[in-house]
């Protein structure tokens, strides 16, 4: 049985999650207008991973008989400074996501619910690889600066990424 306090937090979590999806829409909107569709590309493809992320907790939580409760998305920053400022803010931001996932493995472990650790494994390997993505990103952005030539190899780059579904929804 799922204890109210891993449902109620999951369900933080969810919410978290979708609000996180707005925020990378939102970066690639404005990435768009910038006309950096490289860029843009990148956030679309965030934002759809972590509308993956909301639906793996979604798929959990109706498994183990919680309750899913969505929650009102709170509004979204719509601007950034620079591609640098946007990774920056993006890289705080999988920094926060790996806090709030640390903080339910622990309360799950505080629970003993062993079922949901299970499950937080996945997320805790995936903030992993998110966190030193964008670190390479910066990297980059950093070391170009504001060139042109620089900035435009790295949108190209940032354009080739694909969308592919999280393991966890394919295992479905």
């Amino acid at each position: 049985m799922i204890s109210k306090k891993i449902v109620d937090a999951l369900n933080e979590q969810i919410n978290w999650e979708f609000w996180s999806g707005y925020l990378y829409l939102s970066m690639a909107n404005y990435f768009e207008e910038e006309g950096r569709k490289g860029m843009a590309n990148w956030f679309r493809v965030q934002f759809k991973e972590e509308f993956d992320h909301a639906q793996i907790f979604i798929n959990y939580l109706n498994a183990r008989g919680g309750k899913v409760v969505l929650s009102p998305i709170n509004a979204v920053p719509q601007g950034w400074e620079s591609p640098l400022a946007a990774f920056a803010a993006t890289l705080a931001h999988e920094q926060e996501v790996t806090r709030r996932i640390h903080d339910l493995y622990a309360l799950a472990e505080e629970e003993r619910d062993f079922a949901t650790r299970q499950k937080l494994n996945w997320f805790v390997a995936e903030q992993v690889e998110e966190e030193e993505t964008v670190k390479d990103i910066i990297d980059n952005l950093t070391l170009v600066g504001t060139d042109g030539t620089g900035i435009y190899q790295i949108d190209s780059k940032l354009g080739a990424r694909t969308y592919v579904p999280a393991a966890p929804l394919a295992e479905k």
